[in-house]
């Protein structure tokens, strides 16, 4: 076998350790002991807080309250469990000399020992420790597997089997990822996700000696039980070694068929990492947009002027041709029927900006001057250390600044439709999943109203749109679901199959609904934005003129269909893709 594949494979099982390792960084079991703990020391306020910020997994906050309870109280036994918070936190942050420290300061008798000796075995790992991790887990795999503490055994037989991979003694290895295979294949609950990862522990195992045939069978395993999860990362990799595979046994053609399957998965925005590297970009590149914005705005007010000069001189000349007679007078007619061209195009230029102006006015101006009163009361808060009001005027803010962002992408993006300058390249979209990355998105909006999210689309949906603006839409309009929703309700995104050429996209919402006038005027077809009389419901508008201006480019249609105080359904229909039609 090549050495650049046994590389890629040795790679591919440490992160399989470290994915398992770390989720078993805390237990419920754990957690229920500490809840208890806290109850009977209702006077240490710090260690309370610490204990509760550890179990929201709140690190940096973790680490500051029991640092204080640490220095605050001479009670051993909760300096034991502080340590304990200290080393998890710091093993979350990726600090792990410093989690190294703090376990070491816990003492022999804390109840949860093998605890300790689980992370510390962690950590060796993590540092490439191979013998010291081998050691802490071995302390751990010495207790009664009853006595665990909450912690599963088969996990740190996984860990064993790794650590002895990564020091090529095979025999240990196998040895030890089959202990574990045997009892995770005998649980009840089996946990399909680290399966996966044993699956290619054990295939890489055979794979590193040489031994093809062993190893093949446990890829193909990894890869047919990847199809029932929804981790992308274990999509990535089984289809990935399977293409390696493939490629090593000369059947290049299945070899491309399984390395696409895994640049999909790869290109993911599901990988939360990557949404997250995504939504920076886009903020950044929204607020460099907006900047150039400014700049053609002001380009665009010197050639008014100009145009405007331009008219009244060119006024003055028909005035001097007229007396020209019956010839320079028809030159004037053809004349002013371009200049009256000429002057429309500028009314509209004209209204348009105005209309741009009084939204950034308005809009901005609310939002800048709610900031700058939350702001004062940040201030005051802070100085008197009120940390619930200041935790809500943080929220508050949070909440703020992202209508800001909304509205200042939704005014760029119509600015550069108003202007041609939006760039469409239309592609087939597998339409599931874009829904599954627009809810990732609106999490936290969703969990601040506790409202259910229900992605019921079709997951043999593909259409043939523009990516980006298909976003743009979806965005949209479950941001204005959410936003006239009332608390402990839901939102459902779901798909019907009425015609063969068009996938048919529902949002239904159960909030405040809207009157057959208003949606009469929402759909109305106006190049400029329509100030509502309800407006101060309904908003500026440009959301929704520009989800309609971007269905149209993508050749689809919009239709809404509500009652008050019932709820509302923004229907859409694209085109299907030519293969799924």
């Amino acid at each position: 076998m090549p050495k650049f594949n046994f590389l890629i494979f040795l790679i591919i099982s440490l992160s399989s350790f470290l994915l398992s390792s770390q989720s078993q960084s805390t237990n419920k079991l754990f957690n229920d002991v500490i809840q208890k703990k806290a109850k009977n020391f209702k006077k240490e306020t710090n260690f309370n807080k610490a204990q509760d910020y550890f179990i929201k997994k709140n690190w940096d906050s973790t680490l500051i309250y029991s640092l204080k309870q640490i220095n605050s109280s001479k009670n051993k036994e909760l300096a034991d469990y502080c340590h304990f918070f200290r080393g998890c936190g710091h093993i979350k942050l990726k600090l792990y000399k410093e989690a190294r420290t703090e376990l070491h300061l816990i003492s022999k008798k804390f109840i949860y020992y093998p605890l300790v000796n689980k992370n510390l075995g962690q950590i060796s790992l993590e540092l490439k420790e191979f013998e010291k991790a081998i050691y802490y887990f071995k302390e751990v795999e010495k207790l009664p597997i009853t006595n665990n503490q909450g912690y599963k055994i088969s996990i740190i037989y996984e860990n064993l089997g790794i650590c002895y991979l990564h020091l090529n003694q095979f025999p240990k290895a196998e040895e030890y990822l089959f202990k574990s295979l045997q009892i995770q294949e005998k649980e009840k609950e089996k946990d399909p996700v680290s399966l996966i990862s044993l699956y290619m522990d054990i295939a890489n195992l055979y794979y590193v000696q040489y031994k093809d045939a062993q190893a093949i069978p446990y890829f193909k395993k990894a890869y047919t039980l990847s199809k029932k999860v929804k981790d992308f990362d274990k999509k990535r990799d089984a289809s990935k070694n399977m293409a390696v595979v493939e490629e090593n046994r000369g059947n290049f053609k299945k070899a491309l068929i399984y390395r696409k399957e895994s640049e999909q998965w790869k290109d993911s925005l599901n990988n939360q990492n990557k949404v997250w590297a995504l939504a920076d970009y886009e903020k950044k590149y929204a607020v460099a947009q907006k900047q150039k914005q400014i700049s053609v705005l002001k380009v665009a007010n010197k050639l008014k002027d100009t145009q405007r000069n331009t008219m009244f001189f060119s006024t003055l000349g028909l005035l001097l041709l007229l007396v020209g007679g019956v010839y320079v007078y028809g030159q004037k007619v053809k004349n002013a029927k371009i200049i009256l061209t000429q002057k429309e195009k500028l009314d509209e230029l004209n209204a348009t900006k105005d209309q741009l102006f009084s939204i950034v006015s308005h809009d901005l101006r609310s939002s800048v001057n709610a900031l700058k009163t939350s702001n004062t009361k940040l201030t005051y808060s802070l100085e008197t250390k009120n940390y619930s009001e200041l935790d809500q005027l943080l929220h508050q803010n949070s909440a703020i600044a992202n209508g800001a962002y909304s509205l200042l992408d939704n005014l760029l993006h119509w600015a550069l439709l108003q202007t041609k300058q939006l760039y469409f390249s239309k592609d087939s979209v597998h339409l599931h999943s874009i829904v599954q990355q627009i809810e990732h998105n609106y999490k936290p909006l969703l969990h601040d109203k506790s409202i259910a999210f229900e992605n019921a689309v079709s997951k043999n949906s593909f259409i043939f749109v523009d990516l980006d603006s298909l976003k743009i839409v979806l965005r949209n309009l479950l941001d204005n679901a959410i936003k006239f929703s009332p608390e402990n309700s839901k939102i459902s995104f779901y798909t019907l199959e009425t015609n063969s050429n068009f996938c048919q996209l529902v949002i239904q919402d159960y909030g405040l609904g809207m009157s057959q006038n208003t949606i009469n005027e929402l759909l109305e077809d106006n190049e400029l934005l329509a100030k509502k009389s309800n407006s101060e419901i309904i908003g500026t508008g440009l959301g929704m003129q520009l989800c309609k201006q971007m269905i149209k480019k993508n050749s689809g249609t919009f239709a809404i269909e509500s009652e008050l105080n019932k709820g509302t359904k923004m229907i859409l229909s694209f085109p299907k893709t030519e293969q799924n039609g």
